[in-house]
């Protein structure tokens, strides 16, 4: 996502329940001149969750989140976030976010930017706290401009909190980031929700998805395709993972019963099933050289690649 942060006008926060989901999309249609980003689209997220919305390039997901921040307006249905139209300046202090790539001057300070956006919202965070929440204590009086890809991350993500918002969007806020950066903001993105805070969350790392959300959401060529929490979705596609050196070619493999779905990766096959055991012992009898077999449940990656592999060849079926 490009886009430039949105600031929210000085508003009083009454800070009352919001009564439904604290964000929703009804029958949201967006279109970019012909290409229909969104089509008829109903989404909703529940107070206190952590929805990941998940898509490929293109899918919708970009386009779903700037309407729920109030950056588009939607060619056809409503949105609202807290009760009431991202737009106005009362829900956009209960609002943070943090868009994949965002514009802020980098002759600021990291300091400097957090009091920026504190000033913005009627109780943010104390300083210190917010700093002591994105890992930013050691470089509070840095420039932004000097700055390394994965401190900005940071950054961005104390911006997104020093407001103490009720509902919070993180696009891709991993990005860029080591190992145990990653997991460390892990730890404090589910200490957003313990808080009570909502998240919506999109991301391309399906592993963060699993270990962060209470649900997710599919959404592929405008439409959802699947809503569920990780293990449901898991539930929706094939069970098991089989993978092994194998003399069979790709064809062989791929005709036995019970196969939906093998691909070559370097020397290895990798085969999706609903059921291994059938599986192996036709592998086991056909190869005597069957070698390195690992059987493994199908996990979230999977479960993706198959929903949005699957309504790729409904489409190019309908259209052939």
């Amino acid at each position: 996502m490009t886009a430039t942060l949105a600031l929210p006008q000085d508003y009083p926060n009454t800070g009352r329940p919001v009564p439904g989901p604290v964000a929703s999309l009804r029958g949201v249609g967006f279109s970019y001149g012909q290409v229909k980003a969104l089509q008829h689209v109903d989404f909703d997220v529940r107070p206190g969750e952590l929805v990941a919305l998940l898509g490929p390039n293109g899918a919708g997901k970009t386009t779903a989140v700037h309407l729920l921040l109030g950056l588009l307006k939607p060619s056809a249905g409503t949105v609202s976030v807290c009760g009431g139209n991202p737009v106005h300046s009362e829900v956009r202090t209960r609002i943070g976010a943090m868009l994949q790539v965002a514009k802020v001057p980098e002759t600021l300070r990291v300091k400097e930017h957090i009091d920026l956006f504190s000033s913005y919202y009627p109780q943010p965070l104390p300083l210190p706290q917010t700093l002591a929440i994105a890992g930013l204590e050691s470089i509070g009086d840095r420039l932004f401009g000097e700055l390394s890809g994965g401190q900005r991350q940071r950054v961005l993500f104390a911006l997104a909190l020093c407001g103490d918002p009720d509902v919070v969007f993180l696009d891709e806020p991993t990005v860029g980031l080591d190992v145990e950066a990653r997991r460390t903001l892990w730890v404090e993105i589910r200490n957003l929700v313990a808080r009570g805070k909502t998240v919506l969350l999109t991301t391309h790392y399906l592993e963060e998805a699993d270990a962060l959300a209470d649900r997710v959401v599919v959404i592929h060529q405008g439409k959802i395709i699947a809503e569920g929490t990780p293990a449901e979705i898991k539930q929706q596609t094939a069970g098991k993972l089989i993978r092994c050196l194998s003399r069979l070619d790709i064809e062989t493999v791929r005709s036995l019963p019970g196969v939906l779905e093998v691909a070559r990766d370097r020397d290895a096959i990798e085969i999706r099933a609903a059921e291994a055991e059938p599986i192996l012992r036709e592998l086991f009898a056909r190869d005597p050289h069957l070698a390195n077999v690992e059987v493994s449940s199908a996990g979230l990656e999977e479960a993706f690649l198959a929903l949005t592999q699957d309504r790729n060849a409904e489409t190019k079926s309908r259209r052939a």
